[in-house]
């Protein structure tokens, strides 16, 4: 199982919206996954233990060999799909 990590401001909003979406995507294409929301400033402390990381805020930290995926668009909804199939190309 792919494990995302999920970070916005706060750990609690944006990323609850997100994390919800993603899921349910993944989920609808057969792709079972494990999301954790996180604060932004915590990203490097924790993301070397995920598969892909998804912001809604900018972010310019290292991630190592982690993906990121810019995840403003599943909130907007302009170019949600677009990212949702980025996502999913890295979680196959």
């Amino acid at each position: 199982m792919k494990r995302i990590l999920i970070a916005c401001g706060n750990g609690i909003a944006t990323s609850t919206v997100v994390a919800t979406k993603v899921k349910e995507y993944l989920t609808s294409q057969g792709v079972q996954v494990d999301t954790t929301q996180t604060k932004l400033m915590e990203v490097p402390s924790k993301v070397q233990d995920y598969d892909l990381l998804i912001t809604t805020g900018e972010f310019e930290g290292q991630t190592g060999d982690v993906p990121v995926v810019k995840g403003m668009p599943i909130l907007i909804g302009m170019g949600a799909e677009q990212t949702m199939e980025e996502i999913l190309n890295y979680v196959k």
